[in-house]
């Protein structure tokens, strides 16, 4: 990754005129977009109108071929997912998968196991591991959760809340969400959406992939629309009410059983 002069706006992520080709077919096409701690940016669009190309750019997983993207002001170029980790910048798949036979702790864990002692006495702190995992759970809205149970256990929502659990207490600082493909019950939304705006709350510049646009006006500070991998808008809440962004994207199910949810649970939704 190069280095070069720093700037300064504000920005945890900032892509500047990003351009990714697959062949000659332009997946994203000039997309500019300043991604902001303590702010959700919700991206819309139809199939087909690069989320997924964005979601991979951010990640670490494809490079793009032209513009620039920058992290804290320092143009990066990403050679894989463990670079964008090592910047701060989480991901939460779409598809995403646990260890089922283990433990919602050691699945919150893996691979960075807390130890006590010192060698050659060390040994895995497991009670220590126990605490912490239910103490980041509840931080995201997870109470009462039994950190020995297996992850097969976790509901939808539940699995998802543990990976934004993981990120913030592992030091992230950019959290990049692709929706669950799978659909899920309000209450697992919910759940869900408190976890996503416990990002919020934390600090965090936290991107949410969606095509739902009345569940993205709930959560969201920020509407950035794709259409045919060109920017088609960029908006906030004080620009586009609830039924004008869901006419923008042309379709879209109501979900005013969500919206009052989690409304009722973060007042402050309903004043901003």
């Amino acid at each position: 990754m190069s280095t070069p002069e720093r700037t300064d706006d504000g920005a945890a992520i900032e892509l500047r005129a990003v351009t990714v080709r697959h062949g000659n077919v332009p997946a994203l096409s000039r997309v500019s977009a300043a991604l902001r701690p303590g702010e959700i940016t919700c991206v819309l669009g139809e199939n087909g109108s690069g989320k997924s190309t964005l979601v991979s750019v951010l990640s670490g997983l494809r490079r793009h071929d032209e513009g620039e993207l920058l992290v804290d002001g320092t143009p990066v170029r990403f050679r894989s997912a463990r670079q964008a980790r090592a910047l701060g910048i989480a991901t939460v798949w779409q598809d995403l998968a646990v260890a089922p036979l283990l433990s919602v702790w050691r699945n919150f864990f893996l691979g960075a196991e807390p130890t006590r002692g010192v060698w050659p006495l060390r040994r895995l702190d497991v009670d220590g591991a126990r605490r912490t995992t239910a103490r980041a759970m509840a931080r995201v809205g997870v109470t009462g959760l039994d950190p020995d149970q297996p992850a097969s256990a976790l509901q939808a929502g539940e699995r998802q809340s543990l990976a934004v659990a993981r990120a913030l207490h592992f030091g992230a600082r950019a959290l990049v969400i692709d929706e669950p493909a799978t659909p899920m019950t309000v209450a697992r939304q919910t759940l869900f959406g408190q976890a996503i705006l416990a990002a919020r709350a934390q600090g965090l510049a936290v991107v949410v992939v969606t095509n739902n646009p009345r569940y993205a006006h709930v959560i969201g500070d920020r509407f950035l629309l794709l259409a045919h991998g060109h920017v088609a808008g960029n908006l906030t809440r004080e620009d586009i009410d609830a039924d004008e962004l869901t006419a923008l994207m042309a379709g879209g199910e109501s979900l005013t059983t969500l919206t009052d949810a989690l409304t009722a649970l973060h007042p402050e939704l309903g004043e901003r």
